[in-house]
Order: structure tokens, then sequence, then C-alpha cells
């Protein structure tokens, strides 16, 4: 069984704890242990019991965000130690990125990352779809330390010795083996609610006014119009040889008249109708949106989207006429 560390600021720990969710699968099947500093336990010295998961482990995933690189023990002693274990082909280093940063000039930029190009996690339309793939890539390394672990075999007339990690040494130091499934619900105030909304609007104006952009370079005959209201509205529209092809208007709808946190449709900016809605939610951890209605064919509206995901699911509204 190979064991997994985390490397990751404790800023981004909720998202650690939806990533360590992601891998029971890879657990369940006794393909790997997982460790991180949250498991130090009373009387254990911090700094050794880190040094040493971090020269024993077999994978080692760096949770990338500027959080992660703004820490110095995360950056300069846990990260120094993956990397020279990796040069020296004693572990694998994977680099998730969890959230944008410039991270590809640094010294682990030249790893493949977890995710398809380096895409952050939060940039994904779920998060599930994000940890999806490190799932994935974390598979591949265990497939080939298991290659490995046979070529090795071969080639030695005395067999390797296997590390227990499930077993405290009699030092005393060491690792207490413990559940995984230890997050308490976080709750989140109004105060959060109303601050994702607020981003989530600012971000749907930025997506729709760039992709906007983007399609009229891409296709001459087609102009393009958008119109921010105010700071809780915007309505754009698209022509094909100055007839109106798609029209929809975007707004902070009342949560109180059960409307919806963000509302959307195909006739404008309205206080009345709408054509699908998003609310604030969360699942305990993390907090995104859901969609009201979801639509056949759509992403399921139980599923918590991220920002991506709310702008993506508003977008293949609005520019369905024009693909017909």
């Amino acid at each position: 069984m190979a064991s997994l560390v985390f490397s990751y600021a404790h800023a981004d720990e909720a998202l650690r704890n939806e990533l360590e969710k992601h891998l029971s699968p890879l657990k369940r099947m006794g393909r790997i242990t997982t460790w991180h500093d949250r498991r130090i336990v009373p009387g254990q010295v911090f700094a050794e019991q880190i040094d040493q998961q971090f020269a024993e482990a077999d994978v080692i995933l760096l949770l990338v965000s500027s959080d992660f690189i703004n820490l110095d023990y995360c950056y300069e002693v846990e990260m120094g130690t993956a990397l020279q274990r990796h040069e020296r082909g004693e572990a694998i280093v994977i680099p998730v990125i969890l959230r944008p940063c410039a991270w590809k000039q640094l010294p682990f930029g030249k790893l493949l990352a977890a995710t398809v190009d380096g895409k952050p996690v939060v940039q994904f339309p779920s998060f599930d779809e994000g940890f999806v793939q490190v799932v994935d890539a974390v598979s591949r390394a265990l497939d080939k330390l298991s290659a490995q672990n046979s070529v090795q075999s071969l080639n030695h007339s005395k067999p390797i010795p296997v590390r227990s990690v499930d077993v405290i040494p009699d030092a005393g130091i060491g690792y207490a083996p413990r559940s995984s499934n230890l997050a308490i619900p976080k709750r989140f105030t109004d105060l959060d609610r109303d601050r994702a909304c607020r981003e989530g609007l600012d971000y749907l104006a930025r997506f729709f006014e760039n992709s906007l952009n983007e399609l009229k370079q891409r296709n001459p005959d087609l102009d393009v119009d958008f119109q921010r209201r105010d700071a809780d509205a915007f309505a754009c529209s698209v022509y094909r040889n100055g007839s109106k092809v798609c029209y929809g208007g975007i707004w902070k709808g009342s949560r109180g008249h059960g409307l919806g946190d963000i509302c959307y449709s195909q006739s404008g900016i309205s206080q009345n109708s709408f054509n699908e809605s998003m609310s604030v939610a969360d699942n305990g951890q993390l907090i995104g949106f859901r969609a009201l209605m979801g639509g056949s064919g759509r992403r399921q509206h139980e599923q918590l989207l991220t920002n991506e995901g709310m702008a993506e699911h508003f977008w293949d509204m609005f520019i369905a006429p024009l693909k017909r």
C-alpha cells in the first residue's frame, strides 16, 4: 500500500477535505493511506512528524494556491523535500492547482499537474469534476509505482521490505491510524452568502463580456452588445446581420421571494419571470451555487457549481438560439 501526503496551506483546508473524500475509492481498494498535518497527535513534535512523513511518502500532492506559495514552510521545507525526493526517484510529486496563481515559473512548474493543462480546481464547472481528474492522476502514479516495484522485485534476490504506516513505533512518534472522516460541517453566515452572491455576479459579468468579445472576433458576421445596468444586473445581445439572435439578462434576485439569488431570463432583466436561477448553497465544507431548474440534458440541479459552472450553465442557455 502506498502512502500519500498532502502539502497545503490551512486556508485551503476545505478543498483538501473535499479531495480526501474523492480519494476514498483508492483507500477502500487498499491502494493508499493518506496523511496531513492535522493527523499529528498531542505530544508529538510538529516538525519531526512532517519531516518523517515527507521523507517516507510514496506520493506527495502539492495543493497549490497563492496561500501555499506565500507560506515559507510549505514552499521552502515541504516542497523542497518533496522535489528532492522526486528528482532521486524516491517519490512522485504531483502539483494540484487549487486556485489561480502564478505557479508555472516556480520549481515545481516543470512537473505535470494533476488536472489537464493545470486548470485550477475552482475553475471547473463543479469541484467534483476537478477532483475526479486529480484522483485519475493519483491512480496513474500508483500504477507507475507498482510497475517500478515489480521491476525491483525481479532484480533483487531478497524481498523488498514493506513499510507499515499504520503501526505506531515503539518510540512513541509516528503515524497514529485514525479515520479521515473528521470534517465537521461548516456553518456559513449570511455574510458569506452575500459575498458569494456578489462575487458570483461580478464573475458572470466578466465572463459574459469577455465571451461576447471573443465570439465577435471569431465571427465577423456577428455583432454583440453588453450593458451593465448597475452592480446588480446586466444584459447582453448577439446580432447576426443586424437581427437580434440572442438576448438575455442576469440580475441579483430576491432570496426572500423564492426567485433565487441570481436569475437569468431570455427576455432581459425582469423582476417577474426568469428561465433559470441560482441559489447560493453549500455542502457543509464549500460554498457554491445550485441551479433551481437544471433542465433536460443539463447538469443535475443537486450539483454544487463553482462560479465557472454557473457561468457556463447560463451561457449555454444564452447562446442556444445561435446554434440552431
